[in-house]
């Protein structure tokens, strides 16, 4: 069982920055492969990007790639969402998930793999 809460989320304006960050909390020594989706008003949600259980390989969806970076800590339980250049298209709520444990791909790009969910984080890019 994995619990995540994410934090960060508000108002930025386009051309601005934010930081996500998600805490995941578990019982046991298993790793995760750990993904953000996002999730816009009367919309899917897709996927925004992910880091391998290693942390040496990250993924991006295309509408993200070079302008949001991920990272994890694992010393603090911890996955970033580092997010440059915002447009107002960016704006949804953001969740951050955990896969099955020791999770290898590689599908990362589907909400397959991910077993657990945060709550979600609200981001919004206006001017």
């Amino acid at each position: 069982q994995v619990q995540l809460v994410e934090s960060g989320g508000g108002l930025a304006q386009p051309g601005g920055s934010l930081r996500l960050s998600c805490v995941y909390s578990t019982r046991t020594s298993d790793r995760y492969a750990l993904g953000w989706f996002r999730q816009a008003p009367g919309k899917e949600r897709n996927f925004v990007g992910a880091i391998t259980v290693s942390g040496l390989h990250t993924y991006y969806s295309d509408a993200v790639r070079g302008r949001f970076t991920i990272s994890r800590d694992d010393a603090r339980n911890s996955v970033y969402l580092e997010m440059n250049n915002l447009r107002p298209e960016d704006t949804a709520v953001y969740f951050c998930a955990a896969t099955v444990p020791w999770y290898s791909g590689p599908d990362y790009y589907t909400e397959r793999p991910y077993r657990y969910w945060g709550q979600g984080t609200q981001v919004t890019v206006s001017s």
